[in-house]
């Protein structure tokens, strides 16, 4: 009778729900001893792994939940191991029974995900694991969190009979270190057990695709109505609209430019220009998004770089910006192409053809037609060090890194990203339009991050719930907004910079509001490292996300950190550099191909917690010592939070090179520096300063260094001296 329904059951359920298994070979391989565990996200889960599952297993459940009447029937088919969570005596029976052979399930969520993200994970499942020494089987289940068996009902569009896989992963264990005891031993086998269960989720996650894929599988998930997009038009934008337009667009586009080529885009943050960057990307043309505040001479030169003959910009937005002697100098080097003139080449027909290609797009667009190895944009540095060189990124790097942050984070189709952002700058673009748009989060695209009055108020206006930014923003929005202004928001995310103490505080006091700071780079696609409030630890930058490898490189002078390298799915393919003009250069490290030299000094600890100590190049070597400038700064900045401060160093002749603040503080002393700076070294205290009104800054947001000590040099012969 068991057999009969099992048969049954699987018959009816691969009917309705078209279930695939994937990885039954590492099933088999698991050996006789397993604890198999898996994502909880539906009532539907058990019944799935009961049915399709090859043996007979046991499931350790809640023995509250067990006793339902609904759930019995179902629960007949497999073993049951009643089990109170939180009693100790129940994991200690459980550790016994995986002593013996047999394969067991547990849900280490100890619930049914409440927001389509992976839950807590319990400590206790790690120990068990730990404990039993059996083998540890991850399973994925992916669709059930789409039926109404699922406790996902308004924050994602349920289905009645969505697609479900089953993908099992290659066995493993949890490996402790004999001399770990006690609550130690426990965390530390929760940490590993949870890195297995984002592991899982990030590997099994469809990021090998192109970003158009992506977007048309996002409207099959969300809906072709769900509203994606707005900007300050005030119209808001479905799935459907966004792909017709872009369909429109980037069919217009081809009659211009070439397969393969690199497309300037000299453009605002607006939906318009979102149009744009998909169309290309469509169609295999590759966006270059120009960093307008570098004035037309520093576009021309990345133009240049990156072997740019077109560029798209719109009448309206030159008006605005007042770009008029951009613009025309752009003209005279390159094809500057105005989006009002080509909207004149699209007639009514090729609307029509657009639309009904966007209806049938995933019949002539296969997931598959666009490699995820080939370009998506290319972004240029900020300059912070040096000339800026073109940072060419795959669909695959940026998917990827969506994947990751999303392992972490739950971010929900009901959220809002008010995104000010430019998306010439990584952050803008990667993290604040394509991370949403790919998976059905709208975003708020506003032109300008320098409106520091009026920004908390469009925050306040949406119902934004989610702000990406750099410290410089983030404590300037922190003093004009109202205490109610970001009301709704849930998530406020730092990166680029620095987060300073004060601005920290600011948001904590004024708004209830904990800033969680991240850490990455352009070459990162951006997001390498994030604090989230499952994983959060002061002082540090977060943990490292899924997939990420790293070394530490010893560096003479500098203890307990090291040049940080990393590795991933989400590195770059490489550079583009101004003497070599259109050749790209992979990324490549004293580790090998593949690796990303940094260029910043970090300490990683045991739990991959990040700690930025500063840059190799923002250390200064006085009198055959290394001082940090970054720690000096921060130093500063605690001492006198009212005021903004930068430290540069510049040569001299009797040590090396000394220290200088750049400070918007009047009448600093030195003494006074050093009478609040107790106990800190002389060595590591400027001597000399600068007064000036505001700090120089990229539009990025980013201090801008070059500038700074190029500001001390300046004024070196007549430099205050502090008494």
């Amino acid at each position: 009778m068991k057999k009969t329904l099992k048969i049954f059951l699987h018959w009816l359920l691969t009917l309705i729900f078209r279930v695939e298994v994937k990885g039954l070979d590492n099933y088999k391989t698991a050996g006789d001893r397993v604890l198999i565990i898996t994502n909880h996200s539906s009532f539907l889960d058990p019944l799935l792994l009961g049915v399709f599952l090859p043996d007979t297993i046991t499931f350790a459940i809640n023995s509250h939940i067990a006793e339902r009447w609904w759930l019995k029937p179902f629960l007949g088919l497999s073993g049951t191991f009643p089990m109170d969570p939180t009693h100790p005596i129940s994991l200690k029976n459980l550790i016994h029974h995986l002593q013996k052979p047999n394969k067991t399930v547990l849900f280490p969520e100890g619930r049914i995900t409440v927001t389509g993200a992976l839950m807590k994970i319990y400590d206790g499942t790690g120990m068990v694991a730990d404990k039993s020494g059996a083998t540890i089987l991850p399973i994925r289940i992916e669709g059930a969190q789409y039926t109404h068996f699922s406790h996902l009902q308004n924050i994602v569009r349920l289905r009645l009979f969505p697609k479900i896989t089953l993908q099992i992963l290659p066995p493993t264990q949890i490996n402790v270190s004999s001399e770990l005891r006690g609550k130690q031993r426990r965390h530390t086998c929760g940490i590993i057990l949870s890195d297995i269960m984002s592991d899982m989720v990030f590997s099994t996650s469809h990021y090998q695709q192109s970003l158009f894929s992506a977007l048309l599988e996002a409207r099959k998930i969300h809906g072709g109505k769900h509203t994606v997009a707005e900007d300050l038009e005030r119209k808001p934008v479905s799935y459907n609209a966004l792909i017709t337009r872009s369909v429109a667009l980037g069919n217009a586009l081809t009659k211009i430019t070439k397969k393969g080529e690199n497309i300037g885009i000299f453009l605002p943050n607006s939906t318009k220009t979102l149009y744009v960057i998909l169309g290309l990307q469509l169609h295999e043309r590759v966006p270059a998004m120009l960093n307008y505040s570098m004035g037309a001479a520093g576009m021309i030169s990345a133009c240049q770089t990156a072997q740019v003959q077109t560029v798209l910009t719109s009448r309206r937005f030159i008006d605005l910006g007042k770009f008029d002697q951009d613009a025309q100098q752009l003209a005279e080097n390159l094809n500057l192409i105005y989006l009002e003139d080509l909207a004149t080449t699209i007639s009514g027909l090729d609307k029509l053809t657009a639309l009904i290609q966007s209806k049938v797009a995933r019949s002539w667009f296969s997931l598959d037609q666009q490699s995820p190895d080939k370009p998506a944009v290319v972004l240029f540095t900020s300059g912070s060090e040096g000339a800026p060189k073109g940072v060419v990124l795959s669909h695959r790097n940026i998917l990827a890194n969506h994947k990751q942050v999303l392992t972490r984070v739950d971010f929900t189709p009901q959220d809002t990203v008010l995104n000010f952002l430019p998306m010439f700058h990584s952050f803008g673009f990667t993290v604040g339009t394509m991370l949403p748009i790919m998976n059905g989060i709208t975003t708020f695209f506003y032109p300008s991050p320098l409106h520091y009055s009026i920004i908390p108020e469009v925050a306040y206006d949406i119902d934004a719930s989610i702000i990406f930014g750099t410290n410089t923003f983030l404590a300037a929005y922190g003093k004009k907004a109202h205490a109610y202004d970001f009301y709704n928001i849930r998530y406020v995310v730092a990166g680029a910079e620095k987060l300073h103490e004060n601005t920290r505080q600011l948001w904590a006091e004024k708004f209830g509001i904990r800033i969680f700071e991240g850490y990455g780079a352009t070459e990162t696609s951006p997001v390498a490292a994030v604090n989230t409030p499952m994983f959060y630890k002061a002082g540090t930058v977060g943990r490292l996300l899924p997939d990420m490898k790293y070394k530490l490189e010893d560096i003479p002078g500098i203890e307990g950190a090291g040049k940080l390298h990393l590795y991933g799915q989400n590195i770059m393919q490489g550079y583009l550099l101004s003497d070599n003009p259109g050749k790209l250069v992979p990324p490549s490290s004293i580790y090998g191909p593949g690796w990303y030299d940094t260029g910043d000094i970090a300490h990683v600890d045991a739990e991959q917690y990040v700690s930025i100590k500063g840059r190799s190049k923002r250390f200064a070597k006085i009198s055959g010592e290394m001082v940090s400038l970054t720690a000096t700064e921060q130093l500063i900045t605690d001492i006198w939070p009212e005021a903004q401060h930068i430290i540069v160093c510049i040569p001299d002749e009797r040590k090396g090179e000394q220290l200088i603040l750049i400070t918007t503080k009047e009448n600093v002393t030195c003494k006074d520096l050093i009478q609040k700076a107790k106990g800190v070294a002389s060595i590591s205290l400027p001597k000399k300063y600068i007064h000036t009104e505001t700090l120089p800054v990229l539009a990025t947001g980013k201090i801008n260094y070059p500038a700074a000590t190029q500001l001390a040099i300046d004024h070196f012969s007549d430099l205050a001296e502090c008494p």
